[in-house]
């Protein structure tokens, strides 16, 4: 499929092309980063709006090109036509985004790139609002999902240090993840005496999207904050927060190194990802702090253990918290079915000895997804080899360095979800 995207209102596009994808048309994409108005050191770096809108674009054909009708059911083949502010620049990085794109969802992306003449950064930059605001200053940037790794990640933050720190969310269509945004920023905010302009929440989202599998959906999140990130003078740490196994993510079983293998922070990706920010001359370092500790090690090694065991129950981890608006359930809440309710729940368990997290189903024979991954988990627990570790943790991508202590998280976090099977499920396991 060859898609013609564009930051301007055209009717037009040349032959040759299947689609439009408009970034300006309400009808097309829900897109916020020009209504959160924030003054920083310096005008954001064109290069880091062209990697925003560029995982827009990406991100948006993700969630409306389906994969069920592809010729496998799972890889499409999809190129893009983008505006860009330098075209000899994305031309030279088209191998190392095509391999990094290529490599996290799992598809056959291509671009071709043209000069874009459209800059929605002046109209922002000559605004009366833009223009009133006080200068911000960070040099601390963290990815606050809603989630218990992020939330952990920024108590941990914000107990070692004294200079400001952003927050960067990202929100689409569904109302459960913004209210366990709110929720839980709300308490950090009251705890560690932060300003409410502290927190940006982006929202984007395809307006006809209907592709679940939303692979691309880290890289469009990672781009906002690279772009807060590109207007500060100073080096810039950009901290992504996630426990090891979810990081790595190998497959349960040989069956799932499609849908049910996400890659969205693995290693191999993120290292990508900061060669193309060196690459855009930016002072950006990614760090992800929890690499080599299980989510259960995250909450027990947490720097503010009761303000986390206060407000736990508020962050939210499920793959698809709304789903329960089928049922006409008014809030949105943890399915308990999901790989990452799974996790959560283990780390929980594992912390603390009991989950006080409220699940639509708290076993895993109440759903046909519930069924299916537990089958998966107790296959992988009953074959799992703790000397084999270090070959299975390439099952899901290249791991070039501290291969023995990627093994090691591993192992460590089969053992913290065997407990909960051996301990919630202890007649399904036998």
């Amino acid at each position: 499929m060859k898609i013609y995207c564009t930051n301007e209102s055209i009717d037009n596009i040349p032959e040759g092309y299947d689609e439009k994808l408009d970034i300006t048309n309400k009808k097309d994409i829900g897109f916020n980063f020009w209504d959160n108005y924030i003054k920083l050191e310096k005008e954001f770096s064109k290069l880091a709006i062209d990697l925003l809108y560029l995982s827009i674009f990406v991100f948006v054909c993700d969630r409306t090109v389906k994969r069920n009708i592809q010729n496998d059911g799972w890889t499409r083949t999809i190129s893009l036509n983008i505006p860009v502010s330098d075209v000899d620049f994305w031309n030279s990085q088209k191998n190392l985004v095509t391999n990094m794109l290529n490599f996290l969802s799992g598809d056959n992306w291509d671009f071709e790139f043209r000069t874009k003449t459209v800059f929605q950064e002046e109209l922002y930059y000559s605004s009366k609002k833009y223009k009133e605001l006080d200068k911000r200053y960070y040099d601390k940037i963290c990815m606050f999902s809603g989630g218990l790794d992020s939330f952990i990640g920024a108590i941990d933050l914000l107990e070692e240090i004294t200079s400001p720190i952003l927050l960067v969310s990202h929100y689409g269509g569904g109302k459960g993840t913004k209210s366990y945004q709110n929720s839980i920023f709300g308490a950090v905010k009251n705890q560690y005496k932060l300003d409410e302009k502290d927190h940006i929440q982006s929202y984007v989202v395809a307006k006809n999207g209907k592709e679940d599998t939303t692979r691309t959906r880290s890289f469009m999140f990672f781009s906002h904050a690279i772009a807060y990130a590109s207007a500060s003078e100073k080096k810039t740490q950009l901290f992504i927060p996630e426990n090891g196994y979810i990081s790595l993510n190998v497959p349960l079983s040989g069956a799932r190194f499609g849908s049910s293998s996400t890659r969205t922070t693995h290693p191999y990706y993120m290292s990508k990802l900061q060669d193309l920010i060196n690459n855009m001359n930016l002072d950006i370092e990614i760090i992800n702090p929890y690499q080599f500790k299980t989510k259960g090690e995250m909450m027990k090694d947490c720097k503010n253990s009761n303000f986390l065991k206060e407000h736990y129950v508020n962050t939210m981890s499920c793959s698809h918290p709304d789903n329960g608006r089928f049922k006409k359930e008014k809030t949105s809440k943890h399915c308990g079915d999901c790989i990452p309710c799974i996790v959560r729940k283990a780390a929980i368990l594992s912390a603390y000895g009991k989950d006080e997290t409220e699940y639509r189903h708290n076993g895993l024979n109440e759903s046909e997804a519930g069924i299916l991954n537990k089958n998966a988990f107790l296959q992988m627990l009953e074959k799992h080899n703790p000397n084999r570790a270090i070959f299975d943790i390439q099952k899901s991508g290249p791991l070039i360095n501290n291969l023995f202590e990627f093994a090691d998280i591993y192992n460590r976090s089969i053992e913290e979800l065997y407990e909960i099977f051996k301990e919630v499920h202890v007649n399904e396991i036998n």
